[in-house]
């Protein structure tokens, strides 16, 4: 037992010496050169430097510590040089004058596995695989002309879903609390799989996997936002031996792998049927893998770009609808205003359609408080600098990790005033949006790294909301009050409510 202590010691001990021995030297080079125009940020532990600091939520951990070292700040996140852009005037600085140079992505441990490689668009480096696969996904995946298309599918899956809350909601004498949680995210997941697969799970080829593809869905999501050491320490990848965790990973994507070979292979068989305006992205992406003019799309890119469909589109409509619904319940003369301008627009029509949604002013106050406030990825996806750059007279060494606080953005009370108060009216006299030009609001970033798929998540959002708010009235569980609806949080990929929001719902007409 003594000799396979001392085996293990030395084994961990030649590393990190030699991790030392590069701190050292690296510190000594930045003592030199680089370390006094570094930006202030809080004092860090030898090693792990800033990591211990970062806390379950490190959105608002982070944001605290910018309170007191400023809204450009540098952390020590284990190896990691790391830069935290806390207001909009630093971003507005940034985008304006760094964009390019802030284009990339670190290579997390996990997001290498599942992207195949970097063969995806939202985790990829900057470069030219990069550049071609936003391309394909803004002129061909999600492009106006085609989220209209779907347009058929969102109506059927709200209206399947407004139907199964009526069910629900009078199966008993007594009222009985719905878990909107669960159902917006079978939701937003169904309506994504029918958009990039062309049938829903739970039906068809996918009937007897629709539960195991869910979990293989929601434990590749859970990873890709856990914790890895390798992503703050790259030269100790090789614990994860140790740890599990590379098991995890390899279990995992063998499952997603398998889900994706069947999909593809379902799908091969029938490119040549289908129709361009009956097209699915699977049909799509197919076809431009014919085309020489659309670059060398493999299956590899194929089955990237899947994963950033399916982890990115529904996790992130469903944590706003949550968020929303949540606030909403919380806020009850909001929800007043709300309920009454969908009902007064829709009228007597038995559901809300798409043309409706541009006359809905307050609801679309109502999201855009929703994501100052709940910003679904506060980070926004980290960036990674790609040389070296001067921000304020500062200099960032090159693949510093780049991290905008959204949220921090969000509260910020020299923007809005009363920034913990959930208040849609405040942009009643503000130009404020969140579509990428006003630097205040970004839940779908800025720049080059803005998310492309804004248009496909909006209009589902504003669908959802106005239906569940036209056909049923909610209120909380008896005994509960406003003030008692927690709103802690669950931090990931994205920022989930921490606990299900359950509601009792009652349709309109009774």
């Amino acid at each position: 037992m003594t000799s396979s202590l001392l085996l293990c010691f030395s084994v961990l001990s030649v590393p990190l010496l030699l991790f030392l021995f590069n701190q050292v030297r690296r510190g000594s080079l930045y003592g030199k050169v680089a370390a006094s125009k570094l930006p202030p940020g809080p004092w860090r532990l030898p090693i792990i430097g800033n990591l211990y600091q970062l806390g379950p939520l490190p959105h608002h951990s982070l944001h605290h510590l910018s309170l007191k070292h400023g809204d450009l700040m540098y952390l020590q996140l284990g190896s990691i040089p790391a830069l935290v852009v806390s207001s909009s005037e630093v971003v507005r600085e940034l985008i304006k004058g760094h964009d390019l140079v802030l284009s990339s992505r670190p290579a997390l441990y996990a997001a290498r596995k599942f992207t195949y490689g970097f063969a995806d668009m939202a985790f990829a480096p900057y470069g030219e695989h990069w550049k071609q696969g936003r391309k394909v996904v803004v002129s061909e995946l999600l492009s106006a002309k085609r989220v209209q298309s779907f347009q058929v599918i969102r109506d059927e899956e709200v209206a399947m879903s407004i139907a199964a809350i009526k069910r629900l909601s009078s199966s008993s004498p007594s009222p009985v609390p719905i878990n909107l949680s669960e159902m917006l995210l079978s939701l937003s997941n169904n309506v994504t799989c029918r958009a990039a697969l062309g049938e829903r799970f739970g039906s068809s080829n996918y009937e007897e996997d629709a539960s195991r593809i869910f979990h293989i869905l929601e434990e590749t999501q859970r990873l890709l936002g856990g914790f890895c050491t390798a992503d703050f320490f790259p030269w100790l990848e090789w614990i994860h031996k140790l740890t599990g965790l590379q098991a995890k990973l390899e279990g995992n994507f063998k499952d997603l792998d398998e889900f994706y070979d069947q999909v593809i292979e379902e799908h091969i068989e029938t490119v040549d049927l289908s129709h361009p305006g009956d097209e699915d992205l699977v049909h799509v992406l197919l076809r431009l893998q014919k085309d020489p003019l659309r670059g060398n799309i493999n299956i590899d890119h194929i089955k990237g770009l899947l994963t950033d469909i399916f982890i990115a589109a529904t996790d992130t409509i469903s944590a706003t609808l949550v968020w929303t619904m949540a606030e909403l319940v919380r806020n009850q003369n909001v929800m007043t205003k709300a309920q009454e301008e969908v009902r007064k627009v829709v009228g007597n029509k038995d559901k809300v359609d798409e043309c409706d949604l541009r006359h809905l002013e307050y609801l679309k106050l109502v999201i855009r408080e929703s994501f100052r406030l709940h910003p679904p990825a506060p980070f926004l996806g980290p960036r990674q600098t790609n040389e070296i750059c001067k921000i304020r007279g500062y200099e960032i060494p090159p693949k510093t990790r780049v991290f905008i606080n959204a949220r921090a953005i969000g509260m910020d009370p020299n923007i809005w005033t009363n920034p913990t108060e959930f208040y849609p009216e405040r942009f009643l006299t503000s130009d404020i949006d969140f579509k990428g030009q006003d630097f205040d609001l970004i839940p779908f970033g800025v720049g080059r790294r803005m998310c492309p798929g804004m248009n496909f998540a909006i209009v589902l959002v504003e669908l959802v909301l106005a239906n569940l708010l036209y056909h049923l009235d909610w209120k909380l569980p008896f005994g509960l009050r406003e003030e008692d609806l927690d709103l802690d949080e669950k931090f990931g990929l994205t920022v989930h409510k921490k606990n299900p929001l359950c509601l009792l719902a009652q349709p309109k007409d009774n």
